[in-house]
């Protein structure tokens, strides 16, 4: 939740569409930094 208030403390643009736009990579980082968190298991023969 640190995160997210750091990259969407206050969205910058006026346009809507830009905001929409704006929100959507934000989301768009969390969930890569989330992905890249998240440990992956491999099972071994």
């Amino acid at each position: 939740m640190h995160c997210f208030k750091l990259l969407a403390d206050r969205v910058k643009s006026r346009d809507f569409d830009r905001q929409v736009a704006e929100l959507q990579i934000c989301a768009a980082i969390l969930n890569r930094f989330t992905a890249l968190g998240t440990l992956h298991t491999v099972r071994m023969g």
